[in-house]
């Protein structure tokens, strides 16, 4: 009798306790990329977390700590009720300065540390790639070992033709999946003429963290082709197929999605974007 009692009183607590979802496709609300708001922290860093969390965004991917060490950036997201979970770095301090990486995220907060460039010279050769892999197995590992995990950020030279293939599906199959993760850009993915639902298709449990944004309409794309920041656009209103890409990532591995707009009219466009993706 008292175990049924018991089951009575929890099940009309429940709805007091759950965590109200986000939307239908996503669980949780996007976090954003410091990168998107780089010139406003550039100048405020203090009145940016404030004007961020005001969208209602809580989770940051911070690439660069605008002046300050990671404890004074932890103080003030704690400050706020706001956390980083992915902590972005260079090849050369991934590489050279792991340790101080390992102390940095693990001040901040974080749980994964991303790579968003390696190092190459006219193109990107599978000599370069090779180089690449062992860095990210080795370090992965120690990351590991110190409870953080790698992320491989893409962007467009890794698309280069390989073997029937690309250069980045050669990272892939490559790297010790114990060890190393991969951070999904869909929009360099495209603008560099590849499908970022495919990928996600061909290697489900590879990515963890994923970069959402769209690219404006009748922009060509392809490996040889340039385009501008100005062309990313506000999610739903460019040529990418992001609600397909969203519904697809949810029988992925994906953690964590970030916002990015690259855009000089970010403050306005970012809005814009977590209305839409609230509303799928």
């Amino acid at each position: 009798m008292k175990n049924r009692i018991l089951l009575f009183f929890c099940l009309l607590a429940q709805p007091l306790f759950a965590q109200q979802r986000f939307s239908k496709i996503l669980k949780d609300t996007p976090g954003v990329v410091s990168f998107t708001f780089r010139n406003e922290f550039s100048k405020d860093v203090p009145g940016t977390l404030d004007f961020i969390k005001e969208m209602g965004i809580l989770n940051i991917e911070f690439s660069n700590l605008f002046g300050k060490t990671a404890a004074e950036m932890r103080a003030l997201l704690d400050a706020r009720g706001m956390v980083c979970t992915s902590y972005g770095v260079s090849y050369d301090a991934l590489t050279n300065k792991t340790d101080e990486v390992i102390q940095n995220a693990k001040t901040l907060g974080a749980e994964f540390v991303r790579l968003g460039m390696i190092p190459h010279k006219n193109g990107f050769s599978v000599q370069e790639a090779d180089v690449a892999v062992k860095d990210f197995n080795r370090v992965g590992q120690k990351l590991k070992e110190n409870g953080l995990e790698f992320s491989y950020h893409n962007h467009g030279y890794d698309f280069t033709p390989y073997q029937n293939e690309t250069l980045y599906d050669y990272l892939i199959q490559q790297t010790n999946p114990d060890y190393v993760s991969f951070e999904l850009d869909i929009l360099w993915v495209h603008q560099f003429g590849q499908d970022p639902l495919a990928y996600l298709k061909k290697y489900p449990n590879r990515f963890k963290l994923m970069h959402v944004k769209d690219l404006k309409k009748d922009i060509p794309v392809g490996l040889d082709v340039k385009t501008s920041s100005e062309n990313d656009v506000p999610l739903g209103t460019g040529q990418i197929a992001v609600e397909a890409i969203l519904k697809q990532a949810r029988k992925s591995s994906i953690k964590y999605y970030y916002l990015e707009d690259e855009n000089s009219n970010a403050r306005v466009q970012v809005p814009l974007s977590l209305a839409y993706v609230k509303h799928l």
